[in-house]
């Protein structure tokens, strides 16, 4: 064994020395290569772009170069330089046979198949430099392209050449281009190398990366000379009905499928058990079936069917969670073939059977009726079934079967789970976004998420298929939200579709996916008239055609919205622009005070960000609304992002944003990189007028998207890490923003930017806040000049959250300080800390 552990160290350090040599032999020579090209540069190269043929181009447009067209070499193997935008995520988001072409008046266009059949459809795109691309737009057919740009895409495609490269043959686009144009996009791509080698540093890797690091002085100096105004309305949030959030999440509604609307449809054909009768069943020898013959509204076309003797039963959402001696509303329609009385017996069981409370009706009426009675269980139970006992031989037709409690969140009917309502209240937004992104464009034109469809009574809203793959009752439909607005005192932002679904859609029967060409131009006149409703409808007078609709719901009084979004992170193409004009420029004619919040699509650089603002800039859109998902890398070393934005143009809405690490984990670590970033969004709240984390909800076992700020099971609530830093500055608002000069006794920047700090003034009651976060592995001392800030306060309030890097359940603990004690604080590694001084002086 000795014997064979010296060997093995032998060979080992034989290769070590041996992979030493060979690096440094390479690298010698790359340096004299480069030495040898700088002193000789050759005017021109070839150029070669292509796709990979073998996953149908996903990865997008690869370039590569050579001298002599023969000796080929990859400008970064795996870095996309364009990227096909066009229908499902991932399945369709196909580049085949892209083919690059002379463009009138300059620069290069690109065309590419977006299925294996040749006659279409296509997509097209542009380019000057080969990595600053322009819109993408998607024809049926080639033909639908104009006549010379068809013809030379045929010649292309019929000329694409063939080359080796690292041991592949690949077919693409040949050019001759000058050998300036090669060296740029080298650079590109080096840049690109070294800003992903910083943005996927993670926290958990300090003790390589900042070995022997020790404790870090700063001295804080406010600037009081150099206060601000910024935004009162920074910290929001954003509620998408996606994870389950809205039916069987946020939505008090206990009974799964209570109008019979499932359809099969609503997972694609996927869940071949997903039906009209999905959580529903039935025992004895009755018969459960569903008809549609005169419904109670054409908009709720199906109902229950139940002839002979048996119990229905529904298991609500994996169970009726019930609290003992609390009252649960019940409510259902019924009819019967006769005006003969039939009895229905209904009761809360367990699921072996034990009865919690049973009552019994009758149902007198040939015609519908609806019919109301009261629960209450004699113990708690966490997954309880619904039971309705009938006996009569004789047909009975049931619809739209509920089950409330009765404390919902401020009591309403049709309510809010309390505990979810709570929590979200608890962060003290000062705006909900809502139905959601993706939800509210929907997956094809006919998924549009429709304003109107959800509010009314319960039976004449229009339910349908939710994009995230399951089904939407409405039942939490726009009068609710608004409500809920109103109850936790933030100011309502809906979203509309910008005359467009979601870039990512299915097809669903159009020729095109994706954007599938929009809402047809003779049909925007109408869609306009309904986003013009909803501001009548939210702002109208109780005697205007739908403030009446308002006021019958049981709002009289306006809800005073001022912000309106349209559209959502979308694809900006000619389609999307032409449509949104049309709605943008209607709203400022009729309703110029209603603030309209533009999209600059689902990044924070690429086409559609720069084509989305310069939208924005050529309309003077008050809002843009931006969209990242990033590292928590990427928000430590873009802390400064917002400091370059032209003040003179749109203020910015973070619509949505979160750190993401391998895994979608909820951890410290994310939430310090969110917190790190939020100081700097309070440092440039001139420019950021509102931000939001999203998604805000998630029930446990049914997620679609991870990280959420908010996790559930039918009876707990789970707070993040990241929950608990929204919360944080949530309640420690400003209006004011005081900069500070700061001193550090270490000059790394990798360093600096890891501890980040703000200061602002609440408007409330003048009291300053400051707050920071210690991003190291160490404990950073700070010595804080108080001298400017004329404080009147004794004592502060001081919250921390802080703790392992890996921990999903860490909290804030609070304590109280003197103001003479804050002159030096000491920062734990990895922490927030939030200082709250009342009584501040102007």
């Amino acid at each position: 064994m000795r014997t064979d552990n010296f060997k093995l160290r032998a060979y080992n350090l034989f290769l070590t020395k041996s992979l030493c040599f060979f690096c440094l032999f390479w690298i010698s020579n790359v340096n004299a290569n480069v030495h040898r090209m700088k002193a000789s540069e050759p005017d021109s190269a070839y150029f070669f772009a292509y796709a990979k043929e073998k996953n149908a181009g996903r990865d997008g447009l690869l370039y590569a170069w050579s001298l002599d067209g023969k000796k080929w070499n990859s400008i970064g193997t795996d870095l996309a330089f364009v990227k096909s935008d066009y229908g499902r995520w991932g399945s369709e988001k196909r580049m085949i046979n892209p083919v690059l072409l002379p463009r009138k008046g300059g620069g290069w266009t690109c065309v590419w198949q977006l299925t294996p059949e040749n006659n279409g459809p296509y997509a097209h795109t542009y380019t000057n430099d080969f990595f600053n691309w322009g819109r993408q737009d998607y024809y049926v057919a080639l033909n639908d392209l104009d006549k010379s740009t068809a013809s030379l895409v045929k010649n292309s495609l019929l000329a694409r050449e063939q080359i080796s490269l690292l041991g592949d043959r690949l077919h693409g686009t040949k050019l001759k281009v000058s050998w300036s144009v090669i060296k740029e996009l080298i650079k590109h791509y080096d840049l690109a190398l070294l800003k992903q080698k910083q943005w996927s540093e993670r926290s958990i890797d300090d003790a390589t990366r900042f070995p022997g690091l020790k404790r870090l002085d700063i001295k804080l100096t406010p600037k009081t000379e150099q206060t601000k105004p910024i935004s009162d309305m920074l910290v929001g949030v954003f509620f998408e009905d996606i994870n389950y959030a809205a039916d069987g999440g946020l939505y008090a509604e206990l009974i799964q499928n209570r109008d019979f609307e499932y359809k099969l449809s609503d997972k694609q054909g996927q869940d071949k058990n997903w039906n009209e009768k999905t959580a529903w069943s039935i025992d004895g020898a009755g018969q459960f079936s569903i008809d549609s013959l005169n419904p109670i509204h054409p908009n709720n076309k199906h109902y229950a069917r139940l002839r002979g003797a048996g119990t229905l039963r529904n298991i609500g959402y994996d169970g009726i969670a019930l609290d003992k001696n609390e009252r649960y509303d019940l409510s259902f329609f019924a009819r019967g073939t006769s005006g003969k009385g039939r009895q229905l017996k209904i009761r809360m069981s367990t699921k072996d059977g034990k009865i919690l409370d049973e009552k019994s009706l009758t149902v007198d009426s040939k015609n519908w009726k609806k019919y109301q009675l009261t629960l209450t269980p004699n113990s708690t139970c966490k997954d309880a079934v619904l039971e309705l006992v009938f006996t009569d031989l004789q047909q009975l037709d049931l619809d739209l079967i509920s089950l409330f409690p009765q404390h919902t969140y401020k009591g309403r009917k049709n309510g809010l789970r309390k505990d979810l309502a709570e929590a979200i209240a608890a962060l003290n937004p000062r705006f909900v976004r809502f139905p959601g992104g993706c939800l509210a464009h929907g997956d094809g034109i006919e998924n549009i998420y429709h304003w109107s469809s959800t509010v009314g009574p319960l039976e004449s809203r229009v339910p349908q298929r939710n994009m995230w793959g399951y089904h939407q009752t409405v039942g939490l439909g726009y009068y609710e939200y608004f409500q809920f607005c109103e109850d936790i005192g933030a100011h309502a932002v809906p979203v509309v579709a910008a005359g467009v679904p979601c870039q990512n859609s299915g097809s669903h029967g159009h020729p095109l996916g994706g954007q599938q060409c929009g809402i047809p131009i003779e049909d925007m006149d109408d869609y306009i008239q309904e986003v013009l409703n909803l501001i009548e409808w939210a702002n109208g007078d109780k005697n205007s055609t739908w403030g009446k609709v308002r006021a019958a719901a049981g709002h009289p009084e306006p809800f005073h919205l001022k912000y309106i979004g349209v559209g959502n992170e979308d694809l900006i193409s000619n389609v999307f622009e032409e449509r949104f004009t049309m709605i943008y420029n209607a709203i400022r004619e009729k309703y110029p005070d209603i603030q309209v919040i533009g999209t600059a699509g689902p990044f924070f650089e690429g086409t559609d960000y720069v084509e989305g603002w310069k939208i924005s800039n050529k309309l003077n859109v008050p809002i843009m609304d931006e969209h990242y998902y990033q590292t928590p890398g990427w928000f430590i070393h873009n802390q400064d992002f917002y400091d370059k934005y032209d003040r003179s143009k749109s203020q910015v809405y973070l619509g949505e944003y979160a750190a993401h690490i391998h895994g979608r984990a909820s951890t410290l670590e994310v939430a310090l990189a969110e917190a790190a970033y939020l100081t700097a969004l309070e440092r440039n709240g001139d420019i950021v007028k509102m931000a939001s984390y999203a998604p805000l909800l998630a029930k446990e076992d049914y997620t679609q998207w991870r990280p959420d700020l908010i996790y559930f099971s039918n009876t707990d609530v789970t707070l993040t890490p990241s929950y608990y830093v929204q919360q944080l500055f949530g309640r420690n608002n400003g209006t004011e923003y005081v900069p500070v000069e700061a001193s550090y006794s270490n000059t790394v920047m990798d360093v600096q930017k890891r501890v980040a700090f703000s200061i602002v003034r609440d408007p409330k009651d003048q009291s300053l806040v400051l707050k920071m976060v210690n991003i190291l592995p160490v404990t950073v001392n700070i010595q804080l000049d108080l001298n400017k800030l004329n404080l009147k306060a004794e004592t502060a309030v001081v919250s921390q959250l802080t703790g392992k890097l890996d921990s999903k359940t860490a909290k804030p603990e609070e304590r109280t300080e003197t103001v003479e004690k804050l002159k030096h604080q000491q920062l734990p590694p990895y922490s927030l800390t939030i200082i709250r001084i009342e009584s501040a002086a102007k």
